[in-house]
């Protein structure tokens, strides 16, 4: 054997038990080289395949194995965690917050005062803004060409009429401003004050004025038929999210963008 044939030997004889490189006995053409007990030199092989492939099942099988690997908890496996619940306390706030709508006062919202400029006479001494004025006389001919005769009750309310109406005649009647405002809202939070509300009766039935069995009355079908065509809704309607009494007589004007803003606009209410 030459000198360069001792070399590759040698070569060769170093490297085997590697896994990537051919045996020398192979590389020599040997088809069927004699087995030799193995080195104790010689690197330990991995686990045979078939245990690795048993562990793999065995942990497959398993529903946490499973959670980690999918990012989803095995239904047979693990049951989902609970919601940790609220603090009490906190839960007291919220069902306080639903109570009482953001920025009101016994459950009535804030009104700014319509300016003079902006008010007509609708007849009867009284006056509302002239967009919801126009609409609102039409209206109310349009009933009485239907033989319902609507009457206006209350219209625009400045802060001051607001004032005597809410502690004058609670003080009359011996009401707290919880119980009075039941009916009537405290000055600075009334619809009146944007001269888009009206009050409203029947005059063919004086004695369900300001009273919830207005209802029952042909001018309160009448405006529940048609009012909407004209730019007007109950303002507080049963179980109104305000929570005021229900009020069938009390309209207001959302039949423009300045009216609509008026109602509804920032409100929060849930």
């Amino acid at each position: 054997m030459s000198n360069i044939d001792r070399s590759r030997a040698a070569d060769n004889s170093a490297n085997l038990g590697k896994a990537e490189d051919i045996p020398a006995a192979l590389r020599n053409g040997r088809k069927n080289p004699p087995s030799a007990p193995a080195s104790s030199s010689e690197p330990k092989s991995q686990l045979p395949i078939s245990k690795i492939a048993g562990l793999i099942a065995i942990v497959l099988a398993s529903g946490t194995a499973v959670a980690m690997m999918t990012g989803k908890p095995k239904d047979a496996a693990i049951a989902p965690q609970s919601a940790n619940p609220a603090p009490v306390a906190d839960r007291d706030s919220a069902v306080a917050a639903n109570n009482e709508p953001a920025g009101s006062v016994l459950h009535h919202l804030p009104y700014t005062e319509a300016p003079g400029t902006e008010l007509i006479s609708i007849g009867g001494g009284y006056r509302l803004r002239k967009a919801a004025a126009s609409k609102f006389q039409s209206m109310v001919s349009a009933a009485r060409s239907s033989g319902v005769n609507i009457t206006t009750i209350s219209a625009f309310r400045s802060i001051e009429d607001q004032k005597r109406l809410f502690f004058g005649i609670g003080a009359e009647r011996g009401q707290q401003p919880t119980k009075r405002a039941e009916v009537s809202a405290p000055p600075k939070y009334s619809e009146h004050h944007t001269g888009y509300a009206v009050d409203l009766g029947d005059a063919a039935t004086p004695a369900t004025n300001l009273n919830q069995n207005f209802e029952t009355t042909r001018a309160y079908k009448w405006l529940k038929a048609n009012a909407a065509r004209y730019g007007f809704e109950v303002s507080f309607p049963k179980d109104n999210v305000q929570k005021v009494s229900y009020e069938p007589w009390h309209w207001r004007f959302v039949g423009d963008i300045n009216s609509l803003e008026t109602f509804y606009k920032a409100r929060n209410l849930k």
